[in-house]
């Protein structure tokens, strides 16, 4: 494998090495818990994903960490409005968002930390800062306490910005700073906040910003120095700019490489809560899309660049998908499952490229083309061999149709099986009509079932049917 990954921090596409030979650690900044997952904060989890997939299959040892943030602003503000205890409302949310990961097949981590896990390592690393010139306690009696930008000459350098044309950090009043643009590292409690939403500290009781969070849970999961450190391109500033710069100033390494994926927005707009344009997983199965059509949908797009959603693409990429199973179906009825098979090596290359998925889709169905000529002009050998290099390309993409986390075990599949009970239902009033020579009536259902996306082929051993058009 040789992996070439675009660097945020160099704003170059560099050959990616490994810290340590044979083992790569990622670290992937998970949600906030204040509301329940939508689909643009799911393109996340996928996107990693498909890179911890493609990292594994090049014989990569891969510890992958996603921290989820349980103690914010906004899940405080959540808690008054709704007036709950913030930890229910953040372990509800993250509930809603591991159901919606195991729906999609995203891989669970090594490790996925909370941040109220963590306040021990975070006080000992911003201890360290205050004792190294590069933090202080707020002389107000706020008990906060401020990471100084000045101190830190690098401030700026991922997010490509100067601190003297950045705005105030807008995370706490500005009087007990000693310039706005110094973010919280520590935040005294407050009139009103719960009392179980604060931890002792040598400065107050209070609780951590959010930036120093990641920091902590970082070292402790992966130490000074790791590989990889993934998020959304709008956490790019602030949050892992603060990262980067806390992190450095404690004198860790801190990551080699940063990647950052693009967002899924709507009508141009970011997609979220807030903005009142905001869809989840539910929505997308009441247009009849199934969870692994969304991730394919997801993985049609470079990770890097910018899906602007509509309903129509997501339904044509549904279709797409639809195709590519067909075969891989009426493939595996015809020749057996087997086992994968080996990756192609344009596919190698595309994935080798940046995980340019959008071209490795271009090798995938040229293979199920190549694959469906075999099958119509019986060539069982180059069936067999189409149908295990399909299946290795979309097992690294997460969407091998005949992987158990799609044919068994989840509710998802509860309702496959539901839905196949109910096709057989049909097929079997249709034979009868056959039977009958009610043509008329047979054609009927045949239609209603096209109608559904369900396409029906008669063959010798009976009919089959298939999600969507056939190539």
């Amino acid at each position: 494998m040789t992996l070439r990954l675009y660097d945020t921090a160099t704003r170059s596409v560099r050959d990616f090495v490994p810290r340590e030979a044979g083992k790569v650690g990622v670290y992937l900044c998970g949600l906030t818990l204040q509301g329940p997952p939508h689909i643009g904060h799911l393109r996340s989890g996928v996107n990693y994903d498909v890179l911890r997939r493609w990292l594994v299959s090049g014989g990569f040892e891969v510890t992958f960490i996603r921290n989820l943030t349980d103690i914010d602003d906004k899940i405080l503000v959540k808690a008054g409005e709704q007036d709950r205890p913030f930890w229910s409302i953040a372990y509800a949310n993250e509930l809603k968002l591991t159901a919606a990961y195991r729906a999609l097949n995203v891989l669970p981590p090594t490790y996925e930390p909370r941040a109220t896990g963590h306040i021990p390592e975070m006080h000992e690393l911003i201890a360290k800062l205050i004792a190294d010139g590069h933090a202080y306690p707020a002389t107000d009696g706020s008990g906060d306490v401020y990471f100084d930008v000045r101190s830190w000459p690098a401030y700026g350098s991922l997010s490509n910005q100067s601190p003297d044309d950045m705005q105030s950090a807008g995370d706490a009043p500005e009087r007990g700073k000693r310039d706005p643009r110094d973010f919280a590292l520590w935040k005294g409690a407050k009139p009103g906040e719960p009392a179980d939403a604060h931890w002792p500290s040598p400065w107050g009781q209070g609780r951590p910003g959010w930036h120093i969070e990641c920091s902590a849970m970082c070292w402790r999961y992966l130490g000074a120095e790791f590989d990889i450190h993934g998020g959304g391109l709008d956490l790019t500033f602030p949050h892992h700019e603060n990262e980067l710069a806390q992190s450095r100033a404690a004198g860790l390494p801190f990551a080699r490489y940063w990647v950052h994926h693009g967002l899924l927005s709507i009508g141009g707009a970011k997609m979220g809560k807030s903005a009142g344009n905001s869809l989840d997983l539910s929505y997308v199965g009441s247009l009849g899309v199934r969870p692994v059509e969304l991730r394919y949908y997801y993985a049609a797009a470079h990770y890097r660049s910018v899906i602007d959603y509509s309903e129509e693409a997501l339904r044509e990429s549904a279709v797409a998908y639809r195709r590519v199973e067909g075969f891989v179906r009426r493939a595996a009825e015809r020749v057996g499952a087997g086992q994968l098979g080996a990756l192609p090596a344009a596919f190698a290359a595309a994935m080798d490229d940046d995980l340019n998925t959008s071209a490795a889709l271009a090798v995938l169905h040229e293979v199920v083309r190549d694959g469906n000529t075999a099958l119509a002009g019986g060539d069982d050998v180059t069936v067999r061999t189409a149908l295990g290099e399909a299946r290795a390309m979309l097992d690294i993409l997460g969407v091998d149709p005949l992987d158990p986390a799609w044919t068994g075990g989840g509710r998802a599949d509860d309702l496959r099986g539901v839905v196949d009970s109910l096709i057989a239902l049909a097929l079997e009033q249709r034979a009868q009509a056959r039977g009958r020579k009610d043509w008329a009536a047979a054609d009927a259902v045949r239609d209603q079932l096209r109608q559904a996306g369900v396409v029906v082929e008669d063959t010798p051993q009976g009919p089959r049917w298939t999600i969507g058009e056939q190539d």
